[in-house]
């Protein structure tokens, strides 16, 4: 059974920093790309950082998060410093998963179940 399982969410006070990481499991040819985005109450889901080629960041969190990808692994790791309240949200990783079907390989999209961060004041 494919998954993406997150791993990393939780408290912490303003100015500090979390590490998020996501495992990509299953029988699966190839990553394309993987994200973090997250859900703020009463909020859309949004983009925070994306790798599959260069990393490219949320205006929002460029100069505080860093994501990086271990392709090895089937892992993807999401650095936040310098936490903000504003950063509290669900965190999900999603990935572009390669998988072999019937009639060849296609590309499908995958969600992790969500962390929660929470940024205190």
């Amino acid at each position: 059974q494919v998954q993406l399982v997150e791993s990393g969410g939780g408290l912490v006070q303003a100015g500090g920093s979390l590490t998020l990481s996501c495992a990509a499991s299953g029988s699966i040819l190839s990553i394309n790309a993987m994200d973090w985005y997250r859900q703020a109450p009463g909020k859309q889901r949004e983009l925070v950082a994306t790798i599959g080629g260069s990393p490219n960041y949320a205006d929002s969190v460029k100069g505080r998060f860093t994501i990086s990808r271990d392709g090895a692994k089937n892992t993807v790791s999401l650095r936040m410093n310098s936490l903000k309240p504003e950063d509290t949200a669900v965190y999900y990783c999603h990935a572009y998963l390669v998988l072999q079907g019937l009639s060849g390989s296609h590309e499908y999209s995958y969600w992790g179940q969500g962390t929660q961060v929470t940024v205190s004041s």
